[in-house]
């Protein structure tokens, strides 16, 4: 299924007479852009300070891309970009990186990011899987929130349902994640009390947490697997249990305490998002639970092989009896209750959901948010440009929610297009870009400095014949020497049993690389939202015989215990690494991970941001890390090779391919000089073209957007 909800009225063509930042003469920004930017311009009148110009083109290039499509652009797709005509370039690149397979991607990691999505938590990895489809289809926002805050059922069948386990059902804290995720309001303070510094109260906090009072996080004994439903009770009681001495607990009655907008004010927005749905709008709701579970127990009786007679097919005969138990009709219980709240909160009349949106996304590709921090929405701390934001947000509502229309209104303004202001005192410069006239020093977040690092360097690939790179890696490990069953003599290890467990250790020492803190495995989004493994699957149950369980039971009571002695370890390995994309990794990563080293937060905490403040891990970690080193080194597979190499060999020419692959950008002379200098120095061309490109890959330039 394919999402396609337009936004009325663009037209990317547009002939405007204006002449935007940026922007060639005869190419003007699309219409919502040029709408945006002059009620900026209208909200910064009395801003008297000195503003940036706009960014040249092949640095608006790295800046769309790495934002849309989180990498750097290619070789391929700077000379691309560089034969359209002026006047339309930069048009054409928003609309080719906003239908790269790379989008949905980079936006997996900001939902990520946002619905704090951990992989290792029941139901994570397939609730990040399925915020991919949800974006490859150009799922409307408003739809996907509504089936996170709605749905009940197992990961395995119902992914979005992961939202909701990822708090483990809690009412109070999903309370707390629904308003400020959703809404960019931090109501969690009024859990235990009035909130000191807002408007919102104790009661107001129980009221919202009484939609999720009747959910419940089950966790079946049989087959372990985790799944929501509704009991008939809600556990969530008023007064508060510290406050209910000699006064009887019920139960909390819903009410959502957010205002909403009047009709009359959106009206015009709702029209234009009738107009843009009622037509194009599909919604694959999928098979009922009676239908799939139906269909698992005809799928059982055909899984049964039928070689002996039906009477005496206990196997078969016992997973016909499971399939017709009606305990299923109350197994995945709907929530009319938060079917209620998510109608609520997704609401076009519901301004916080849609401006707290637009201003995450906002700050995401511009640096600052119009409300900072982003979810911290209150009449003490309003947006810096609210005229700007309520526009982009009835324009996101107006169009159906869609991100994609979304991100092209934002890259296409002149605000985005501006450059940074660097000869001014710090004072200046953050007045500027507080009113979006100077863009904000912006570090490419974790995921795309990794994922640019493997681009520049070859490194989705093997760049090296088989062979080429053999090295010896000589390392401690532990060796089994003996297995003692309990109560029984020593039994010694077979010599045969030590070569098995001593080639392992080679395979796994081989496969470490020795000083890899950069690999990880790369997630197939289709597989994990395919697979069925923690499903209570009646077509898997099977019947076990009276001689199954006892061995099963003899090998649980014979525990056996192993002693280890250490020793040096020679393997000979051929290092020739490749590396998988970043944004598709298992999230978040390992602490010592270079994605958490370089700002990746753990997605614990409610409120919780990147950290993009600089360190000495992150310095090391480029200076003498895996992935750096491997990306500076020259293949025999890479175009530079050819340019390094033979009767062909052109030095001037690899300077400047080494220069638009990692900046994006050709050389100065001074800078030809100098990468020449270090290149006829060293022993051989290549040693001396990777020494300048490991510089080019350490320097601010690479690492900080245009």
């Amino acid at each position: 299924m394919r999402w396609v909800c337009t936004l009325g009225g663009i037209s990317l063509a547009l002939a405007l007479c204006c002449s935007a930042a940026g922007w060639a003469a005869e190419e003007a920004p699309p219409a919502q852009s040029a709408e945006f930017d002059r009620l900026l311009a209208e909200e910064n009148s009395d801003y008297s300070g000195p503003s940036a110009s706009g960014i040249d083109d092949l640095g608006f290039l790295r800046r769309v891309t790495v934002d849309l499509v989180g990498r750097i652009p290619t070789e391929q797709e700077i000379a691309d970009y560089l034969k359209q005509p002026a006047a339309g370039r930069r048009a054409a690149a928003i609309e080719r990186l906003l239908q790269d397979e790379r989008f949905a991607d980079r936006w997996t990691v900001f939902y990520g990011d946002m619905l704090r999505i951990r992989s290792y938590t029941d139901g994570g990895a397939q609730l990040n899987a399925f915020v991919h489809q949800a974006i490859e289809e150009d799922m409307p926002y408003d739809v996907l929130c509504r089936q996170l805050l709605a749905a009940n059922g197992r990961a395995g069948s119902t992914p979005e349902v992961g939202f909701i386990l990822g708090d483990a059902a809690d009412p109070m804290a999903l309370a707390g994640v629904t308003s400020q995720v959703f809404m960019g309001i931090r109501i969690s303070c009024a859990q235990c009390h009035d909130h000191p510094f807002d408007v919102w109260t104790r009661e107001q906090f129980y009221g919202l947490a009484a939609y999720f009072g009747k959910t419940q996080r089950i966790e079946s004994q049989l087959t372990r697997a985790v799944y929501t439903t509704e009991i008939d009770q809600s556990l969530v009681l008023w007064p508060p249990e510290d406050e209910a001495e000699g006064v009887e607990r019920v139960a909390m009655k819903p009410a959502f305490p957010f205002a909403l907008a009047s009709a009359e004010d959106v009206a015009a927005a709702m029209t234009r998002l009738a107009a843009a749905r009622a037509p194009k709008e599909t919604i694959d709701e999928g098979p009922s639970v009676d239908d799939l579970l139906a269909d698992a127990g005809e799928r059982a009786v055909a899984a049964t092989d039928g070689d002996l007679p039906e009477a005496f097919d206990v196997a078969s005969e016992a997973k016909r009896e499971a399939a017709e138990l009606r305990v299923h009709e109350d197994l995945y219980r709907a929530s009319q209750l938060r079917r209620e709240l998510a109608d609520y909160v997704t609401s076009p009349r519901n301004r916080y959901f849609s401006q707290a949106f637009v201003n995450r996304v906002w700050k995401e590709v511009v640096g600052r948010g119009f409300v900072e921090p982003v979810d911290d929405f209150s009449q003490e701390n309003p947006p810096s440009h609210p005229q700007a934001l309520a526009y982009l947000s009835d324009e996101f509502v107006a169009g159906g929610f869609q991100l994609r229309d979304l991100l092209r209104t934002i890259v296409s303004s002149e605000a985005y297009g501006r450059g940074r202001l660097t000869d001014v005192d710090e004072g200046m410069r953050m007045e500027a870009e507080a009113a979006f006239v100077s863009a904000p020093v912006r570090r490419m977040i974790a995921e795309t400095l990794f994922d640019s690092v493997v681009q520049a360097g070859h490194l989705y690939d093997v760049k090296y014949p088989a062979g080429a790179n053999v090295r010896t890696i000589r390392e401690l490990v532990r060796i089994p020497v003996e297995k003692v069953a309990d109560g029984l003599a020593g039994i010694k290890s077979t010599e045969e049993d030590q070569e098995r467990e001593m080639a392992a250790m080679k395979a796994a020492i081989a496969q470490a690389g020795g000083y890899d803190l950069e690999s990880a495995i790369e997630v197939d989004f289709d597989e994990v939202l395919s697979a069925t493994d923690d499903a209570v699957a009646i077509e898997e149950m099977e019947v076990m015989s009276d001689e199954e369980l006892e061995a099963m039971q003899m090998a649980d009571e014979a525990m056996v215990r192993q002693r280890y002695i250490e020793r040096w370890v020679e393997t000979s390995i051929d290092d020739n690494p490749k590396f998988a994309s970043a944004m598709r990794m298992a999230s978040p990563a390992d602490p010592s991970h270079f994605l958490r080293v370089f700002g990746q937060p753990s997605r614990e905490s409610l409120g919780e941001h990147r950290d993009d403040s600089s360190s000495m891990r992150q310095a090391l970690m480029m200076l003498n890390g895996k992935l750096t080193n491997e990306a500076a080194r020259v293949g025999d597979f890479e175009p530079m090779h050819a340019l390094l190499v033979g009767e062909k060999a052109d030095v001037a020419a690899a300077v400047r391919l080494a220069y638009r692959e990692i900046l994006t950008r050709e050389p100065s002379a001074e800078e030809l000089a100098e990468a020449r200098q270090i290149i006829d120095e060293a022993p051989d061309a290549r040693e001396g073209m990777a020494d300048v490109r490991w510089v080019l890959f350490n320097c601010n330039e690479f690492r900080y957007i245009p």
